[in-house]
């Protein structure tokens, strides 16, 4: 039977560009779930988000009830496994269940990093090399589509699910990143499944409401960048 919830249930500690609190807004989305969205400013931890992440004091944070869950994937398979309104987000199959935690921690592990890197790059030939290395991540996640999705829209079938949402929440920053470095790294040569699986992930009903605009979110990153590269404080 479906949870019935209201938005003073559900607290979701976040940011709108940050791409790990997309992730269980998503989430929520696809279950039916009200929440109360406290968006904490660039800079500040407000009291709030110190006391419910006392470890890593960094957002998301899902307050269900007076019960804190950090971590963006761990919120995920929380809302998953407590509201059964909505299709499933995690694969019901064991196998496919450990393929897409696999390739979920690849994502954030090894792939996202070389994502970020590509601002950190200092020079032409070091931006590029970073450029490269998202591309043949891209690749690699290319080849686990076609395996996980079989054939279907998503990489969890015909409905979103855990793996879609570990890599669609990094669209809006590839984007942004595509336009800064006039160079795409979703393309129709080497990644063609996932250039119309993008398409069909940010037009989702679940997703559409929470995906930044590109130039809300490039402007951001500006930001980000100045505050990156400013000369620290005497």
């Amino acid at each position: 039977m479906a949870a019935t919830t209201t938005s003073s249930d559900v607290k979701l500690i976040g940011g709108w560009p940050s791409p790990f609190v997309m992730r269980p807004r998503i989430a929520l989305n696809i279950k039916s779930v009200g929440y109360e969205f406290l968006q904490e400013q660039l800079g500040s931890k407000s009291e709030l988000l110190l006391k419910s992440n006392p470890v890593h004091k960094k957002i998301p944070v899902l307050i269900h009830g007076d019960r804190p869950i950090c971590e963006s994937l761990v919120i995920v398979q929380y809302i998953d496994a407590v509201w059964a309104s909505g299709p499933s987000i995690l694969p019901s199959d064991p196998y496919d269940c450990a393929t897409a935690r696999f390739w979920a921690a690849y994502i954030d592990d090894k792939w996202f990093p070389s994502l970020s890197g590509i601002a950190k790059a200092q020079g032409e030939e070091a931006q590029k090399a970073a450029l490269d290395q998202v591309v043949e991540g891209l690749v690699l996640l290319e080849d686990a589509f076609v395996k996980c999705s079989k054939g279907k829209a998503f990489f969890g079938g015909d409905t979103i699910g855990y793996l879609d949402i570990a890599l669609g929440c990094y669209l809006g920053w590839i984007r942004v990143t595509e336009n800064m470095n006039n160079r795409k790294l979703l393309d129709e040569a080497k990644t063609p499944n996932l250039v119309t699986w993008a398409d069909k992930f940010c037009s989702d009903g679940s997703v559409k409401d929470v995906m930044p605009e590109t130039d809300k979110l490039a402007e951001f990153a500006k930001v980000l960048m100045a505050k990156f590269r400013a000369p620290p404080p005497n």
